[in-house]
């Protein structure tokens, strides 16, 4: 294996591709629901739910058209405590189908008027997440094009060819009994695109010209209203796109191959396909998971401050929910047929404390679980991003090899369940702090560990946190 291939450097260095979008034919709700539980633990009628909504997106467009735009989409809601699973299960969804997707916490906005984000912000985000996720997908479906032009530009710059009289360029070979003026030679330049291929001229420095984007440079202009005095925002930020001034800098060739492949890329997609593309993703296969709904419930009786304008919000949000059209600086985006998923732990509110309009938007409620001892265990074990896989993942990389063993597994368990009993149940998320405590020294002491096994057993675990479990107050700021 050459160097460039073990160290993911040099020519044949690849950006990493787009998450792949699997067949919506294939993604039947049972496939859905075995695909969520390679992930996440339990909590069936939520995996149910999301599936069926997820499948009916896929009908939805098989119906006839005069139909098609009739059918809304069935919006969820998800009960339940911290740390269960309700952003994962969303998150997993979006990922499965290569859908764009925003989480976005309900207690951040504010009703027109207050200071704090409006809720037309939601669509914006949407919009910018789809367009980065269509662009990525064209652009790995041109690298291959991209980078050889990008390649031949670089070997300009390390062997400035001959147009008169030459001038070298910062970051040129010099070649062995060659003068300034010497002309480019075809075999000198072979024998320089081996080595870069090869890896062997990463540590080189080269200056290169790259455009400086000008992206984002007027948001200031898309505050909340503009669109509805004829301050056509789109309009003005598209005569500035693209326009960035060329700027000089230094990079190591791996970087400059980077951005050379980026700026190559550029010119061979299409934006204006792309953002059309993007738009219609947004608008058909979109979801927004709408976490903290109940921290705007008006169920919960306070005095003054900013919760006065807790039921503006809900008000606000109907519209987006129900379906309307939001102007962004790529076009108009329509919300009707955008899956949206709320949750929120409702351990104060109700969800019959939302507004009745709001309340008619989210017609499936579904109630998570809370996780008992056994689902710790699987949660530790089952899934193929457990934790105890990614600890031996991160410790493997220093040559340290640990052994989880089943009363190691069983006692994690069993402090994770203890500790939700005494304090804040919050869920999986109890396992992390607890296994960071646990593996604290070794994860400090691997580097001069290279080459040990090391066995995780139960009595292992309750030595490293004994003193921390059976004196409560200090578990209190611990675990």
């Amino acid at each position: 294996m050459s160097s460039s291939e073990t160290t993911g450097r040099g020519l044949t260095s690849r950006a990493a591709p787009p998450a792949s979008r699997r067949d919506p034919r294939a993604l039947t709700p049972r496939v859905i629901v075995e695909e969520l539980d390679r992930y996440i633990v339990g909590q069936k009628a939520a995996k149910r739910a999301v599936a069926i909504a997820l499948r009916n997106r896929w009908r939805r467009q098989q119906v006839p058209s005069d139909l098609r735009d009739e059918i809304a989409p069935k919006n969820i809601i998800m009960i339940g405590p911290t740390g269960v699973g309700k952003t994962e299960i969303a998150r997993r969804l979006a990922r499965l189908t290569g859908a764009p997707f925003l989480k976005i916490e309900a207690s951040k906005f504010t009703e027109v008027g207050y200071v704090g984000r409006d809720v037309d912000s939601i669509v914006r985000d949407l919009t910018e997440i789809s367009v980065k996720l269509v662009k990525d997908e064209e652009q790995h479906k041109v690298r291959a094009r991209a980078q050889e032009a990008a390649e031949e530009r670089l070997l300009d710059l390390l062997l400035p060819r001959s147009t008169g009289p030459q001038r070298t360029a910062t970051g040129a070979i010099p070649l062995p009994g060659a003068t300034e003026a010497q002309p480019e030679n075809g075999a000198t330049r072979e024998r320089l695109r081996t080595l870069l291929h090869e890896g062997k001229l990463d540590d080189r420095e080269v200056e290169l010209d790259v455009q400086d984007s000008q992206q984002g440079m007027l948001e200031v202009f898309s505050a909340p209203g503009m669109d509805q005095i004829g301050f056509d925002v789109s309009k003005i930020q598209s005569m500035f796109q693209g326009r960035g001034a060329a700027r000089r800098r230094k990079a190591k060739l791996p970087q400059a191959l980077e951005l050379l492949i980026g700026e190559e890329a550029a010119k061979l997609i299409d934006m204006d396909k792309v953002v059309a593309e993007a738009i219609f993703r947004a608008e058909n296969s979109g979801i927004v998971f709408l976490d903290e709904i109940d921290k705007i419930c008006g169920g919960q009786k306070h005095g003054g401050g900013p919760d006065v304008s807790r039921e503006g919000v809900q008000r606000d949000l109907l519209p987006i929910v129900e379906g309307s059209a939001v102007t962004t600086k790529y076009g108009v985006v329509r919300t009707d047929h955008v899956l949206f998923i709320a949750a929120g732990a409702f351990h104060v509110a109700r969800p019959s404390d939302l507004i009745p309009e709001l309340q008619g938007r989210f017609p499936i409620r579904v109630e998570l679980e809370a996780l008992s001892n056994a689902d710790f265990v699987r949660i530790l074990t089952e899934p193929e991003n457990a934790l105890t896989r990614q600890y031996q993942a991160l410790l493997a990389t220093e040559g340290v090899q640990i052994e989880w063993h089943e009363d190691a597994v069983a006692e994690l368990a069993r402090l994770a369940t203890r500790a939700n009993e005494r304090m804040e149940n919050i869920g999986a998320r109890r396992l992390h702090t607890i296994l960071e405590r646990l593996l604290d020294e070794l994860s400090f002491e691997a580097p001069g560990l290279a080459g040990t096994t090391v066995p995780i057993t139960g009595a292992y675990v309750r030595e490293r946190l004994a003193s921390v479990v059976e004196n409560e107050d200090l578990s209190r700021y611990i675990l």
